[in-house]
């Protein structure tokens, strides 16, 4: 008797998962934890990693999510070609951006690096909540 292995697909309908978190710094592992445990076996989770940190740490570090009692949200959909990732938070100042930056620079460069490795990012919102999204196009057999 042989077993037929057969090929793993695209799901059929759109998987979506959705998680808050406190807005802490320790949180910001935790966040990864969550979206590198549902998407394991992606072959391009590196990035999708790397775009949910920066996300995460913005939030954290330019708005209201990072203050006392704030909190973020942290959204993946996994389907349809590829992954969309979000990082829903409670506004800030200023609008994401991807700044002109120098050689010596040490910081503004996530955005820009999100940018190179994702099919596209963008956000919505104002200064009272906001959310930012990331697109990975790409399918995965597991």
């Amino acid at each position: 008797m042989s077993l037929a292995l057969l090929p793993a697909v695209e799901p059929a309908v759109p998987l979506y998962w959705r998680r808050t978190f406190p807005g802490r710094a320790d949180q910001a592992r935790a966040a990864r934890g969550f979206v590198g445990c549902l998407l394991d076996g992606c072959p391009y989770l590196d990035d999708v990693l790397l775009a949910a940190g920066e996300l995460v740490g913005n939030a954290l570090r330019h708005t209201k999510s990072g203050q006392d009692g704030g909190v973020f949200t942290v959204e993946i959909l996994r389907g349809c070609g590829g992954v969309v990732i979000s990082v829903a938070d409670q506004g800030g100042p200023s609008e994401p951006a991807t700044p002109e930056t120098h050689d010596l620079d040490e910081c503004g460069r996530g955005l820009l690096t999100i940018a190179f490795v994702a099919a596209s990012w963008g956000w919505h919102g104002n200064e009272h909540g906001r959310k930012v999204v990331v697109t990975f196009a790409g399918e995965w057999t597991e």
